[in-house]
């Protein structure tokens, strides 16, 4: 008889990162509401809310100009990414310890998989734990952890006892545990979506379960059957690290639909930056630029272009990416719920065929890329950046 091992996911989220790094160099600011970010008198926008600034309703990628308003006693902290890139890498260290497989979702985020780790860690459960106590004792800072068999299970489970939380979700109380859970909890699914799935009476995950799936699926398409298969915790997306992916990708769902294009542009350049340096710190090209955009109602665009040939160069993967951005735009411009890009057909370096003369503009802007990689790897992601869009 084939035994399939029950996986064991661990999804480790830390609370108000760039707040309590700031917290942790300045105790005085502890207790007090902090909005770290942007400029309040320009269009400067909020990277993270201390959890004291949230209760006003502060959150990030909220225009810090509105977030002061909301709560006028808050503390304005300018980013600073070279501090918080050097406690991530310490974080993320800590994590490599236990488990080689680990998939970075951000700077202060990730799922590890510890599945058949018991022997030599014992159970998930005391992984986590594990996990919890050693960022703790050798940064200071807090983490959230969801322990379940799948990532969403995992993630879901992270955010339920925030902050400073552990959570377990057993394979044999998945549906106890999701079933009462307000629908919005899904991923995904925002205030749009939320109202258009209360319109079917359906207001927690527990119904969207054992709704119709005919009913469902007529009104959200396929998003609608993945959308029940995740409210029955259903998941088989493995954990998978970068240097064994087939595809390398940054995306972002936004808490208000954006419309502006510069916005998105702004965010969409921010995301190629990321999947270059992911590239190239691992030894990886690309051929293939591919957008992902999904409107409030859930109705979800790829666009796709493939380049001449194999590149981790930024500048040419932010010409693909731009132009199939301001292709969308021109022709079907709606608010975005979601903004992604995804690199893909990957090719190690030695998989890349050289040519016999070498083009100088590129070698210009590999040693650009070089130059640039050198600054974030040692001052943070947004020590430096492309200038913006024009």
């Amino acid at each position: 008889m084939l035994l399939i091992m029950q996986r064991a996911i661990i999804h480790a989220d830390m609370d108000e990162f760039f707040a309590a790094v700031e917290k942790l160099d300045n105790p005085s600011l502890r207790g007090k509401p902090l909005l770290v970010g942007g400029d309040p008198t320009g269009r400067g926008v909020v990277s993270t809310a201390s959890y004291e600034a949230r209760a006003f309703g502060c959150h990030s990628a909220m225009p810090m100009a509105r977030a002061v308003r909301l709560c006028p006693d808050a503390i304005v902290i300018p980013v600073r990414g070279g501090r918080y890139h050097a406690v991530s890498e310490e974080i993320f260290e800590i994590m490599g310890e236990f488990t080689p497989l680990i998939e970075r979702l951000s700077v202060d985020e990730a799922f590890l998989d510890v599945t058949g780790c018991e022997r030599l860690l014992g159970p998930a459960r005391k992984v986590a734990r594990d996990v919890k106590t050693q960022i703790k004792s050798r940064t200071g800072l807090t983490v959230s952890v969801g322990v379940a068999p799948n990532k969403f299970l995992a993630k879901l489970a992270s955010d339920l006892e925030k902050p400073d939380g552990l959570t377990i979700i057993e394979p044999d109380r998945i549906c106890e545990v999701l079933d009462p859970l307000d629908i919005r909890k899904l991923w995904g699914v925002g205030p749009a979506a939320a109202k258009r799935l209360e319109k079917l009476n359906i207001r927690t995950i527990g119904e969207l379960r054992l709704a119709s799936p005919e009913l469902v699926s007529a009104r959200f398409g396929s998003v609608g059957e993945h959308l029940q298969r995740l409210a029955a915790g259903l998941d088989d997306r493995p954990v998978t690290p970068d240097s064994q992916a087939k595809s390398i990708g940054q995306e972002q769902t936004f808490r208000v639909d954006i419309g502006d294009l510069g916005e998105l542009t702004r965010i969409l350049l921010g995301q190629t930056q990321q999947v270059a340096r992911r590239l190239r710190r691992n030894q990886l090209k690309a051929r293939t630029v591919t957008l992902k955009l999904r409107y409030g109602d859930f109705t979800t665009l790829t666009r796709s272009t493939t380049l001449d040939g194999p590149t981790d160069v930024t500048d040419l993967l932010w010409r693909a990416a731009r132009g199939l951005l301001d292709n969308w735009s021109a022709r079907q411009h709606r608010p975005l719920r979601l903004l992604g890009m995804t690199a893909s057909q990957l090719t190690g370096l030695a998989g890349v065929q050289g040519t016999l003369f070498s083009d100088p503009s590129q070698d210009k802007q590999h040693r650009i890329d070089r130059a640039v990689d050198e600054i974030a790897n040692r001052f943070g992601d947004g020590a430096i950046n492309r200038g913006g869009p024009k």
